[in-house]
């Protein structure tokens, strides 16, 4: 990784000062789980993956921030929120290689079934870990169960089969939510750090599902 000037240095810590601003300024009234807090956290561990990965910390930073100001739960469509982002970074980032890398970052990290390409760069492979590890263990239960009820979804409906559904379809259950992405992250991490904390976050949600239809069928004394 590049070693920067403290002048260089100055300009990014700005740089993510505006972007902090302008992130929590379009998330305030987020109330599915993809809110200032959820960016906070997936800054932070972008952070801490980025140290022992030996990824660029401001890559890593910046990308993390802007990640769900461009997500097409968000806006009207994903080429809206990309072109978003893009125009805030164009008004705040001079250095043209940055926001190329941010906005291809933040075009690649979603999901998207599991049908998204391959992250190209270690900075994309740790902003996306990062995200992805936040959606599970016990904050990634609860940010289920929060997306769920702000869009009116059920808890769980067991006689129902959801196997012919595409992912994301309406109709499906937060429960169901856990088998067609969450308990597939653990094995989608990129970095070897992130695989190593997604495996205790995965056996978490595990151990909630067994004591969750334990307790949904009266069957837990």
């Amino acid at each position: 990784m590049e070693k920067r000037t403290e002048q260089q240095a100055a300009v990014m810590e700005v740089i993510i000062q505006k972007a902090e601003q302008f992130v929590q300024q379009q998330l305030e009234h987020d109330h599915s789980g993809h809110d200032w807090w959820h960016i906070d956290r997936v800054r932070k561990l972008s952070l801490k993956i980025a140290a022992q990965e030996g990824a660029d910390s401001f890559i890593c930073e910046l990308a993390a921030l802007l990640h769900d100001v461009a997500d097409e739960k968000l806006n009207d469509s994903k080429q809206a929120g990309l072109d978003k982002v893009e125009q805030w970074l164009r008004l705040h980032v001079s250095d043209s290689g940055v926001i190329t890398h941010v906005m291809t970052i933040i075009a690649t990290m979603s999901y998207n079934g599991g049908q998204n390409p391959p992250m190209e760069t270690l900075e994309g492979q740790v902003v996306q870990d990062a995200d992805r590890l936040d959606a599970l263990g016990a904050i990634g239960i609860a940010r289920t169960f929060m997306y769920a009820g702000s869009k009116g979804t059920m808890m769980h409906h067991p006689d129902k089969d959801f196997s012919q559904h595409d992912y994301r379809a309406t109709g499906k259950s937060a429960i169901y939510h856990f088998y067609e992405k969450l308990l597939k992250l653990k094995d989608l991490m990129n970095t070897a750090y992130a695989k190593e904390m997604a495996a205790v976050r995965h056996q978490w949600m595990e151990m909630y599902l067994e004591q969750f239809y334990r307790e949904w069928n009266a069957d837990d004394q």
